[in-house]
């Protein structure tokens, strides 16, 4: 978790090619292409916003569904000629909407015959509250993702093995190989996407605020409104053991990555207000 640059990006090989589809228009400096800054925003989200269309036999067919789910990227099999790109995983009930539909694969209705149905993933993590001296420029700082791409669901028993501990440890490291091993019929009730992606981009903004030139020759004015940046960051409490725990104590694992966490929470949003 570091302050990341909001230089234009252009497409190369380690990031996608800006197209009508995933190209910032707003503040086009804010914009970042490449895949290094795209998915560790994916990733960082605790919860990500997915879009999709329903089925056309339902009543409800003309609204689109927005869902939070679990989810982070990943690369199943490592292909050393993607030069990094992954797709995301997503968590949900095997029989949930979404996984209805994603097991119909209406290819033919997708760019280059890809399978699954076209859904749009989003991610926003909020850094702090920016607070000019009008509103009209008043703002945030933020980093943001999105995601175009097809989802289907994942099939294959060792893809789906990898993912849920994939999800599980980005949701909090370590965590997999200290729990359980899940039995087959919670296996079996665990439904898995795959979602491969088409075109993403992410969206930055940090620093502190941004003034009008007249304002900030109105030194009467300036004395009078305060301005400045509120910063703004998740933070994980003390973990409370449940009243069926058994075990003594408080995981090591659980307990330094509650510790790191906040503390880069804190730094980084500090640097991104520009203190």
């Amino acid at each position: 978790m570091s302050p990341t640059t909001t230089e234009d990006s252009t497409s190369s090989n380690h990031g996608y090619a800006k197209t009508s589809l995933n190209t910032v228009n707003r503040y086009r400096g804010r914009g970042q292409y490449e895949y290094q800054h795209v998915y560790p925003i994916i990733d960082e989200a605790p919860i990500l916003h997915v879009a999709f269309h329903g089925s056309p036999d339902q009543d409800d067919f003309a609204f689109p569904v927005i869902l939070p789910m679990l989810g982070c990227t990943g690369n199943f099999e490592e292909d050393p000629n993607n030069d990094g790109r992954r797709s995301i995983y997503l968590h949900g009930y095997v029989s949930s909407r979404i996984m209805r539909l994603s097991r119909k694969n209406p290819a033919s209705n997708n760019i280059a015959g890809a399978e699954g149905i076209p859904v749009c993933v989003s991610a926003t993590l909020m850094d702090g509250i920016v607070l000019a001296l009008t509103p009209n420029h008043h703002s945030c700082n933020y980093r943001s993702a999105v995601a175009f791409g097809y989802a289907q669901v994942v099939e294959d028993e060792p893809e789906r093995l990898y993912a849920m501990e994939l999800i599980t440890n980005n949701l909090v490291p370590e965590r997999w190989q200290h729990t359980r091993y899940p039995n087959k019929t919670e296996l079996k009730s665990t439904g898995i996407l795959r979602i491969d992606i088409h075109s993403a981009s992410a969206k930055v903004r940090a620093g502190t605020t941004g003034e009008a030139r007249e304002d900030l020759k109105d030194e009467t004015m300036r004395t009078k409104v305060w301005a400045g940046v509120v910063p703004s960051r998740m933070v994980y409490g003390t973990p409370l053991p449940a009243p069926t725990n058994m075990f003594p104590g408080m995981p090591e694992y659980i307990e330094d990555w509650v510790e790191e966490w906040n503390e880069k929470a804190e730094r980084y949003s500090a640097e991104a207000a520009g203190l």
